[in-house]
């Protein structure tokens, strides 16, 4: 965690990409959004100390909300980064991303 290393992985990328957007025609503008979202956890402040919660005895929606948090600051930052990409594009890919973890969040509002 403290090295502030990005690897991506760009077969896994470009699998995403045609997931999602049906070809790689707008590969390169999803790279930078996942280059983005992924240098905004490197930059999170807060990351240390998320993680470091992790490891404590939590409930199961509360390892949710603190794995929601992490992934939300990322995006901001990315968000921050990217002010000139297309908003509709980055919202498909955001909202794509943190599926996952706001339905594991809801979950634990139904149960």
């Amino acid at each position: 965690m403290g090295s502030h290393t990005i690897y991506l992985y760009k077969e896994e990328i470009v699998r995403q990409c045609c997931e999602l957007f049906g070809s790689p025609c707008r590969l390169k503008e999803y790279i930078a959004v996942i280059l983005a979202h992924e240098l905004g956890h490197s930059e999170d402040l807060e990351l240390e100390q998320l993680a470091a919660a992790l490891d404590g005895p939590l409930t199961g929606r509360q390892e949710a909300e603190i794995r929601l948090r992490i992934e939300e600051n990322a995006w901001a930052y990315a968000s921050s980064l990217l002010t000139e990409a297309d908003p509709s594009f980055m919202h498909i890919i955001r909202e794509e991303s943190l599926f996952s973890y706001r339905d594991q969040l809801d979950r634990f509002h139904i149960a």
